[in-house]
């Protein structure tokens, strides 16, 4: 019998500190014994992750992994980038916190670089934690400006965990039995994999745009406060459709009194390749943008930007956020800003992430389990499905592909409503030579789940 070759990792430099806090066992009772049981782990046997370095992450073993899920989405640089940390060590040694009841010169500075990335007119920021906090703070914006309160949102999208937010996200498996999304109507999503329409992937969009004007005239007084989306869903599986959606929603929104509100908290930064937003994809410009995950590089770093119209609706009352704006924050995020730039991290994203769509469309070629294979830039998407005609979602082979690549040193996520898609969203400094140790790996999982299923 002919033994199958292992993938061999790309070396690295980076020798992880020895490990010496407390036994793994120790660590999982303690979670388990005083941690919300709502909090959990992937993988049979949780994995405990002690150091990173760029793409790689460690274990307490200083086993050496290869992240494909970026702390879900958060690792833009890469995991304890050396000019990041040194940029929020210098300024957590000379000021830690002060909140904006005073001046301090790293605030305006990230605000104006920050819009300085964005179209014109897009000028005013206002800082928070976490992407949650930001489309809240955005829907309160919009509903103040328009006077509406009336929002919709796509099906299959996902806006946060924050109460408010768990309303606007449209997957019942985030939703809790608790009154929500007073003011919430959900409309197609434009996404042709899985779409209730028929035809090309523009007619698709026609159609759901047209799902959404129904939406707006069955659902709500005929005026709108917003229109919310991401330009690639993220929790819900990687999915989108084609530009023109976008340009007809936006169209639609504004027809009826509302902003347009992009979700960038994933796709911003420079993750999609062509693009600094996820939006320039699709030829439109929003009303408003919210940030986060990306933008702190794992800082709890979040952001609001609009247009200055827009943003004085607050001004009417007072409006604070404690950690909005804190020093160390500010910092980071300056830190992220520049090595993306100076390390061409959004050209990587093109170039990498392009050779990696192509080597998933190759296995999709010969891997029956593999449905679809999407997304843009290092933004990436592979729907698992027992059965290419009905796309029967292959949730259990996704779980089992999880534990497989686990095991050979790859971690990926996974999303969709079903569980079915590997997400894969890796730092944007990941090479060319990881992603061919990741595509051999896949193969490996695919073909090994496949003979074991009778696929």
């Amino acid at each position: 019998m002919t033994a199958i070759a292992i993938p061999a990792m790309p070396p690295c430099d980076h020798v992880p500190a020895p490990y010496t806090g407390p036994a793994k066992t120790e660590v999982l009772e303690l979670r388990q014994r005083h941690c919300n049981p709502a909090i959990f782990t992937y993988y049979k046997e949780p994995l405990m992750i002690v150091e990173g370095h760029m793409q790689y992450l460690f274990d307490e073993t200083g086993r050496r992994y290869l992240d494909l899920f970026a702390g879900i989405v958060t690792i833009s640089c890469g995991h304890c980038h050396p000019k990041v940390v040194s940029r929020a060590r210098e300024q957590l040694e000379r000021l830690q916190h002060t909140t904006t009841i005073y001046l301090h010169p790293l605030l305006g500075e990230f605000a104006g670089q920050l819009a300085g990335k964005l179209p014109e007119g897009l000028d005013v920021v206002y800082f928070v934690n976490s992407g949650s906090e930001a489309n809240d703070l955005a829907l309160t914006m919009a509903r103040l400006y328009t006077g509406s309160y009336d929002v919709i949102a796509l099906r299959n999208g996902y806006h946060g965990g924050i109460s408010s937010m768990m309303g606007l996200t449209s997957l019942h498996t985030w939703k809790y039995p608790l009154p929500q999304g007073s003011g919430v109507h959900y409309a197609a999503c434009p996404d042709p994999y899985r779409s209730p329409y028929q035809g090309t992937p523009a007619e698709i969009a026609r159609q759901s745009a047209r799902d959404l004007e129904e939406t707006i005239r069955f659902s709500t007084p005929g005026k709108i406060a917003a229109f919310i989306a991401e330009s690639i869903q993220g929790v819900g599986g990687v999915t989108t459709g084609s530009p023109e959606y976008f340009q007809q929603a936006y169209e639609l929104a504004r027809k009826h009194g509302g902003l347009c509100i992009a979700d960038e908290v994933q796709t911003g930064f420079g993750r999609t390749g062509d693009h600094y937003w996820g939006f320039q994809h699709f030829g439109v410009v929003p009303d408003i943008v919210t940030l986060a995950k990306g933008m702190g590089n794992g800082i709890p770093l979040a952001a609001v930007v609009t247009r200055p119209q827009i943003a004085r609706t607050l001004a009417q009352r007072l409006h604070f956020n404690t950690f909005g704006g804190n020093p160390v924050s500010m910092a980071q995020g300056l830190a992220v800003l520049q090595v993306i730039d100076e390390e061409n991290l959004q050209e990587n994203a093109r170039i990498t992430g392009g050779h990696f769509k192509n080597g998933l469309e190759r296995l999709m070629a010969s891997h029956p389990l593999i449905g679809d294979v999407r997304g843009r830039g290092l933004m990436l998407g592979v729907e698992l499905v027992r059965d290419r005609k009905t796309r029967e979602p292959a949730a259990p082979q996704t779980a089992l592909l999880l534990e497989k690549a686990r095991d050979l040193g790859v971690l990926i996520g996974k999303g969709g409503l079903y569980g079915n898609v590997l997400r894969l969203k890796p730092p944007l400094c990941i090479t060319r030579e990881d992603v061919d140790f990741a595509l051999e790996v896949l193969d490996l999982c695919l073909g090994e789940i496949e003979k074991e299923e009778g696929l």
